[in-house]
């Protein structure tokens, strides 16, 4: 071992100066970003020491490579793989720094996003960002004055000799990772852990290997890989309850996504001013039910996650969207039920039919008819941030509302309240908050202006004579501000806002409002995955032969443990989050003897996470076919012919 490391020094030192002198700068500088942009949450020496060293096994191994070509082409090399590696690491610092999370395989396929988030992806960067890729620079600059070089040639010895090197302080990070976490390859819900233990470059590989195993799923999978998922949907079925069973029967249903609305902002004031006064108005109303413990669920695929599970009662996936990953799947969503029950199905939406590719998931979930931007005057003045802006989208939505078929399914997916907050001053109608981030501050405007659209929008659905036999399904699809706005967000609520809070943070608006429907304020927890069976039961549809992992909310035998993508979970007696349990009621974390008690809830997470990812992984549903329904035929769906021509 000793003449090993005498060899690699020399090797590095004296033969490489320019490799050392690489390693030692990616080093240092990938080290610095993970302590500057990243809420790892560091719990013992261990996580330290890992996060500390894990840069180097991945620059040796990676600058490696560079030795393989041959003459000056593996200075241009090592310049390459350097630039590679910092533009990777910066990608997922900008991902981060709006989604708290890093990319994924599956995201990159949502290119054709990219492209639309215009001054969403502005807001997130700085000049000085410039500066993580400052060892590049210096490196170039000590090629070109000649400072430092690599010989044209290399022994292969000398190659196999930085090989190895690499491999084994990779081995060593592995293996000490694994003795830290176990599991921590296997159980790969949290991707916080696998780059606090791993680093970006590891983690970046093991994704992609990640992915590469999830494509093969479908093709391996067979007709009894579904038994399993089948027991567990009728072991967990949950009875309807009589009191609400068929209250909504043969009604219209339409579904509005509320963007990025938390459940704080509803009832609160802003200087002694609500901030979303018309949806507080309906906490008193007799016909309408709020849900105060609905958390969302979403995981990197955020409003498309949330459409997923409103309409399928499964969870999203642990990277990616489900709506670009896997649009082809076989589904049993709601519209694709109610379609099959006599209804007209629809959405609305003031973007690009391609957007999350909505146009090629629609059809696989049933959607008779999607009215997209081309449907909409898209002018100068009625568009910002994403899209239409969400008062001319519901007020140029009616006359296609009213020419639909009833009983019709509608969905309106809302747009203007979404990072980084901007709104035209002319539609500013409260001011912004003072905690002295931007983004937080005008999040105030944006949701007092969403909240003025579906005022106007009830208002001009009660002047159609629609709303008499509507039922309509409100919720804010995921979180609004990330946990990147701890502080300003502790003025907001006055607190400390630490692990525990940044979870019960994660509520988001659940209304169900319909003609004769008993309201109130309903205190039951629950998720996305809960929203498909209890709209079914309000609409007199049993859904005992569906496979759903979610319960109706209003059944007496409904489950309160809220699982999140990540692994971690919510009912109403405690929180867990990142390994911790904290007691709700005091918000203070347990011991391990008092958390022990609660391990049943992680396992029964665990299991509803895995048997879900493995049916959408696997198609399992193509072998599944519950009574009464008829598998959805994707052709029979076109989106390019408008439905007004």
């Amino acid at each position: 071992m000793k003449q090993l490391m005498t060899n690699g020094k020399n090797i590095f030192s004296k033969q490489l100066p320019l490799f050392l002198i690489a390693v030692l700068l990616f080093w240092i500088k990938t080290y610095t970003v993970y302590r500057i942009e990243f809420n790892l949450g560091l719990d013992n020496f261990m996580q330290k020491f890992l996060l500390f060293i894990n840069p180097i096994g991945s620059a040796i191994f990676f600058f490696a490579i560079a030795l393989l070509f041959k003459g000056r082409g593996k200075v241009r090399a090592l310049l390459g793989m350097n630039f590679l590696l910092s533009f990777i690491l910066y990608a997922n610092v900008v991902y981060y720094r709006f989604f708290n999370d890093f990319i994924t395989v599956p995201v990159l396929t949502q290119s054709n996003n990219f492209g639309q988030l215009g001054g969403s992806a502005m807001a997130l960067i700085s000049p000085t960002d410039i500066l993580y890729f400052t060892d590049f620079f210096i490196l170039l600059v000590l090629v070109l004055w000649k400072k430092v070089d690599l010989p044209a040639t290399i022994s292969r010895r000398t190659v196999t000799g930085v090989f190895l090197s690499g491999i084994l302080f990779l081995s060593a990070n592995i293996a000490l990772a694994e003795m830290d976490r176990p599991q921590l390859l296997t159980r790969t819900f949290d991707r916080n852990y696998l780059v606090k233990y791993l680093g970006t470059y590891n983690y970046t590989i093991y994704d992609i290997i990640q992915s590469s195993k999830s494509s093969a799923q479908r093709a391996l999978a067979d007709s009894s890989d579904v038994a399993e998922v089948e027991n567990y949907a009728k072991a967990t079925y949950a009875e309807p309850n009589k009191e609400y069973f068929g209250q909504a029967k043969g009604k219209n249903v339409i579904y509005i996504s509320l963007e990025s609305l938390q459940s704080f902002m509803i009832g609160y004031k802003l200087n002694g001013e609500e901030v979303t006064p018309f949806l507080n108005s309906l906490l008193k109303d007799q016909n309408t039910m709020y849900f105060d413990n609905f958390f969302h669920q979403t995981g990197q695929g955020k409003t498309s996650d949330a459409e997923f599970m409103m309409e399928n009662s499964l969870f999203g996936l642990p990277q990616g969207s489900v709506f670009t990953t896997k649009a082809n799947n076989t589904y049993q969503s709601l519209s694709g039920i109610l379609d099959q029950q006599g209804y007209t199905t629809s959405v609305f939406h003031g973007n690009g039919k391609s957007f999350w590719n909505r146009d090629e998931m629609y059809k696989s979930m049933g959607v008779e008819k999607f009215f997209d931007s081309a449907y909409y005057n898209m002018s100068d003045e009625d568009t910002l941030n994403y899209g239409l802006k969400d008062k001319p989208f519901f007020k140029e939505s009616m006359p296609y509302l009213k020419g639909l078929k009833q009983p019709f399914s509608a969905k309106f997916i809302t747009l203007s309240n979404h990072f980084p907050y901007p709104l035209d001053k002319e539609d500013q109608t409260i001011g912004p908050h003072n905690t002295g981030d931007k983004s937080v501050d005008q999040y105030f405007q944006t949701a007092r202006y969403l909240d003025e659209s579906i005022k106007q929008f009830f208002e001009d659905l009660q002047a159609s004579g629609l709303a008499d036999n509507t039922m309509v399904v409100m919720y804010g699809d995921h979180y609004g501000i990330s946990e990147n706005h701890k502080r300003a967000m502790g003025k907001v609520m006055s607190k400390n806002i630490n692990d525990f809070e940044q979870a019960q943070l994660q509520r988001v608006p659940l209304f169900i409002t319909s003609p004769g429907l008993k309201g109130g304020v309903n205190h039951t927890y629950g998720g996305d995955v809960d929203v498909r069976p209890t709209v079914m039961h309000l609409l007199g549809l049993d859904t005992k032969d569906y496979i759903d992992f979610g319960t109706d909310l209003l059944s007496k035998e409904h489950q309160q443990v809220v699982p999140f993508r990540n692994g971690d979970f919510v009912t109403p007696k405690v929180t867990k989050v990142d390994q911790k349990v904290y007691d709700n009621a005091t918000g203070k974390q347990l011991s391990d003897k008092e958390a022990k008690q609660y391990d049943k809830y992680d396992e029964l997470v665990k299991k509803k996470l895995e048997l879900s990812d493995k049916l959408v992984y696997g198609d399992l549903l193509r072998f599944h076919t519950p009574e009464g329904f008829k598998p959805i035929e994707r052709s029979k769906y076109d989106y390019n012919k408008r439905e007004d021509q």
